[in-house]
């Protein structure tokens, strides 16, 4: 059997099975865009952040191409592709999944100490590690690890080993590129006044004011405690315990304002302010995908 047949096989089971897939060229990569597409002239596909009206029917936009529709798949332009193709890859966001890439032994046996055990599949350096779920993508997460989900791409290589287990808050904790807190006195992000969390930005929870004050001011507690690392990390968690409280609520329950006041408790003892409005829009987020 053809390396062409060969890909063009895994391409249609993956995408039978419900995976978006696409070819993958030499290096590895996605094919370059068309000349309709070239520099993004078309405006991109509308399932990318941002994008406009794109419909083209080559594998343009890398993971924005992939697809489960085994017409596209076996269409011309696509078997030109895939004659030239070297493996075939997936998006893993589209497939309701996220990889943890563990790209060396030191990445491997950090993951088998500190995360949940899933579904392993071997790769060239390392380990895939994949987990039901999806999250913004990230890379570099840690010293050979890389997060792959929306927005990206993934070698497929195979079903690997083991169950796949839902996507654990460690992972998603990951997201938050902070190791160690800089002193207060480093700080450079300015704080202007900010909302504070009220009944009146509360006026459909189901909570009393003053259990909802009593947890936030914890949380908060817990973040200005961490001076010396891990308050993006434990803001992250703040916003995710607090947004698990709020599920079934009619709303609108204030959530945003009470992220503004664990970003500014992580600012103040020193997490850079992008880094701290990523971790708890991360962990809001994260209650959310839990509770559907």
């Amino acid at each position: 059997m053809s390396t062409v047949i060969a890909h063009l096989r895994t391409a249609l089971y993956l995408a039978g099975f419900g995976v978006p897939v696409l070819p993958l060229r030499d290096g590895k990569v996605p094919f370059g865009n068309c000349r309709a597409c070239a520099k993004n002239a078309c405006g991109g596909r509308p399932n990318m952040k941002r994008a406009g009206a794109c419909r083209c029917t080559a594998p343009c936009h890398a993971w924005a191409a992939a697809t489960t529709d085994p017409a596209i798949v076996t269409s011309p332009l696509w078997t030109a592709a895939w004659e030239r193709t070297v493996c075939v890859g997936y998006h893993p966001g589209g497939a309701g999944l996220t990889v943890v890439d563990l790209d060396n032994p030191a990445a491997v046996t950090w993951a088998r100490e500190t995360l949940p055990v899933t579904r392993v599949v071997s790769t060239t350096r390392g380990q895939h590690w994949i987990y039901r779920g999806v999250m913004p993508s990230h890379n570099a997460v840690r010293p050979g690890m890389d997060i792959k989900s929306l927005m990206s791409y993934a070698r497929w290589l195979g079903p690997g080993t083991g169950p796949v287990t839902a996507l654990p808050d460690a992972v998603r904790a990951l997201a938050v590129k902070e190791d160690t807190t800089p002193a207060p006195g480093e700080v450079v992000s300015s704080l202007p006044e900010r909302a504070t969390w009220s009944r009146e930005v509360a006026t459909g929870c189901r909570h009393t004011e003053g259990y909802v004050r009593t947890g936030l001011d914890r949380g908060l507690a817990l973040v200005r405690a961490r001076s010396e690392s891990g308050a993006g990390s434990q803001a992250f968690g703040v916003a995710r315990f607090l947004a698990a409280q709020h599920t079934a609520c009619p709303g609108p329950c204030g959530l945003a304002a009470a992220g503004e006041e664990i970003v500014t408790a992580a600012v103040l003892v020193g997490v850079p302010e992008p880094y701290a409005r990523r971790a708890v829009t991360n962990g809001l987020e994260a209650a959310v995908e839990r509770a559907a």
